[in-house]
């Protein structure tokens, strides 16, 4: 009977490094727990057939080359979801925002034409009304009509143009037809009979025939197919502020050629 040292000896000789005795051993050394875990299934690896020895003529070895490892560069790609995000996302910046049209309330005036010598004068007509003998602005009317030297006593050249056209419908009646409407008006009465110079008086007169504001009081106005003109104040404006009047006599001094003959 083996006792332990010698039994270790066996199996050292063996190449034996766990074992487990089929039965109880005389003086045997206590088994140990983790010897008694079932074993891992063996991996079945193929092992190539050596090939039959051949006489090889000794050769020298080539030098190594160091292999340098290149380290791998990982390029971030979007995932489907996130590039469905960005088309998104970029949809809605390049998408423009809607533009909100502010309708734009149609002017309101009243404007009338009438024939002075030479000269035609577009008035706006201050209570909307066409103008009676014994009108105060009537009468500034013609005051200013003598001073230039003009008839005192104006033709009058069709009804008053009164804007806006129509209280309802789909018709455009804002500042633009308003503009193109005024100028037709008056460019239909010129080619009727031609005239020296067009005076526009009040603001709704100097906007929409001349295309221009209430800084052009007093100033000559070059219109395409209208030729020229005169801004002035308003009548109602005048009356209210009288040292408007100078201005405009200092300006209709320096227009007064336009419109007066050499006999005159």
């Amino acid at each position: 009977m083996l006792n332990e040292s010698r039994r270790r000896a066996y199996m050292t000789a063996m190449q034996v490094v766990n074992w487990l005795p089929r039965t109880e051993l005389p003086f045997a050394a206590p088994s140990r727990p983790e010897l008694l875990a079932p074993l891992p299934l063996p991996v079945e690896q193929t092992v190539a057939a050596p090939a039959p020895a051949a006489v090889v003529t000794p050769v020298a070895a080539p030098v190594a080359r160091p292999v340098v490892e290149r380290p791998k560069i990982e390029v971030p790609r979007p995932s489907l979801a996130r590039t469905r995000n960005g088309a998104v996302a970029d949809a809605e910046v390049a998408a423009p925002a809607p533009i909100k049209v502010v309708a734009v309330p149609p002017p309101r005036f009243a404007l009338q034409l009438l024939r002075a010598g030479r000269c035609l004068v577009l008035v706006e007509l201050p209570t909307g009304e066409a103008f009676q003998s014994r009108d105060p602005s009537y009468m500034l009317l013609k005051d200013m009509l003598r001073a230039a030297g003009l008839p005192d006593s104006p033709q009058i050249i069709g009804e008053p143009v009164r804007w806006p056209l129509l209280v309802r419908g789909q018709l455009d009646q804002g500042p633009a037809a308003a503009r193109d409407f005024v100028q037709g008006f008056v460019l239909a009465r010129l080619e009727d009979e031609p005239c020296a110079c067009l005076w526009l008086i009040g603001l709704p007169a100097v906007r929409f025939a001349g295309e221009a504001s209430a800084e052009s009081y007093n100033r000559e106005l070059q219109i395409d197919g209208l030729g020229s003109a005169w801004a002035l104040p308003g009548l109602e404006l005048l009356m209210d502020e009288p040292q408007r009047k100078a201005d405009v006599w200092q300006a209709m001094r320096r227009l007064m050629t336009r419109w007066k003959t050499i006999d005159d």
